[in-house]
């Protein structure tokens, strides 16, 4: 008896067994046909909800110290945005005093919450942005021809879209703040929100913070890149752009962003940081863009992040940071962060490169 007991144990372990590796298997097939190139993961399977409760075992976020200084800056520029998520920005300072680890953060009344990502695997589209430096003059000459415009007084009256404005829908208003040599650069400082502004002249830098929009349509210049073929999807960063743009014509590129109806306007503001939407002072690699609608401003996340080499590939190296959304865009919707990278062209190279997938998790009570 004892023995047909011992071996019908043994023949029900071997039949979980089976199961066990017959599902890993299954899952290895599964997961083995889906990208991977752009640093996506997909160890936490299908995620069913928008955020999802999870315990994320991750290295400690590299950039603690980065991460206090931008709460410190919340602190001092906006204090209702501080007293809003006090509670959380405790705290996280709790559990870092404690030094406990990624998948503790309910030992100090925290949960972390998994997002979605855009393919349901829990891969948040992860995108750079950086503040350019820009040469510019305060009055046009040959070579430095191209406005950049401060916000029109509102009159009720629908404001121009970009191809009126390029055709000179704006001229003599007196809205030109600066003339640069570059008409990339001005649109590249549209799409990053702001710059700073180098005269040229032994004076201070003057930053450009976002001053405003003409609310027409947005569309993605990358976008109609790929659909005309020009860069390929997988490709599609700033930097393509940006080298596509060098080999075009005036006429030629103009005509390409001219289908973005959208123009952002600018407001000089002298001896500033780098703001963002929440007008506060943005730390590099410790603050994001995100689609408010999903990640309130104020709130702070747990990013996986892929890390790329000097030639922008990814290669497996990736690492934890504490980040707070302060920022929106007109690109950022949905499962979708725009990491802030600094200021400079070493930033803007990166920033470039970057159009990868890693995991986010939202810390909230």
């Amino acid at each position: 008896m004892k023995q047909n007991i011992r071996y019908y144990c043994f023949y029900f372990l071997c039949i979980l067994c089976a199961l066990f590796i017959l599902f890993f298997l299954i899952t290895i097939l599964k997961n083995s046909n889906k990208p991977t190139n752009q640093g996506q993961q997909y160890k936490d399977g299908q995620l069913s909800l928008p955020l999802n409760i999870n315990y994320p075992r991750l290295n400690t976020p590299i950039n603690i110290s980065d991460y206090i200084i931008q709460v410190e800056k919340i602190k001092s520029s906006s204090p209702a945005l501080y007293r809003k998520n006090e509670h959380i920005y405790k705290a996280i300072n709790e559990w870092i005093n404690r030094s406990l680890k990624t998948d503790e953060f309910y030992k100090v009344g925290l949960n972390s919450y998994e997002m979605v990502g855009q393919d349901g695997y829990g891969n948040v589209h992860l995108t750079g942005y950086y503040t350019p430096i820009i040469k510019a003059r305060h009055q046009p000459t040959a070579e430095f021809k191209y406005p950049i415009y401060k916000m029109p007084t509102s009159s009720g009256e629908q404001l121009p879209n970009r191809e009126q404005i390029y055709n000179g829908a704006l001229a003599g208003k007196d809205l030109e703040i600066a003339y640069s040599n570059s008409l990339m650069d001005n649109f590249i400082m549209e799409v990053q929100g702001s710059a700073y502004i180098d005269f040229e002249d032994g004076s201070p830098l003057v930053f450009f913070c976002y001053g405003g929009k003409n609310n027409h349509s947005y569309s993605s210049i990358g976008r109609l890149l790929a659909e005309q073929g020009e860069i390929t999807k997988e490709n599609m960063s700033i930097q393509s752009i940006k080298d596509w743009a060098e080999n075009q014509k005036e006429e030629q590129l103009k005509s390409l962003l001219i289908q973005n109806r959208s123009f952002v306007f600018f407001k000089p503001q002298y001896n500033a940081e780098v703001i963002g939407a929440a007008e506060v002072p943005l730390v590099a690699n410790a603050s994001v863009a995100s689609d408010k609608s999903i990640i309130p401003i104020g709130s702070v996340v747990l990013v996986d992040v892929p890390l790329l080499e000097d030639d922008g590939q990814y290669r497996g190296r990736r690492e934890t940071r504490l980040m707070v959304a302060l920022d929106v865009g007109g690109a950022i919707k949905g499962q979708h962060f725009d990491l802030y990278l600094g200021i400079g062209d070493k930033a803007g190279k990166l920033a470039g490169y970057y159009n990868h997938y890693g995991r986010a998790w939202v810390l909230q009570p």
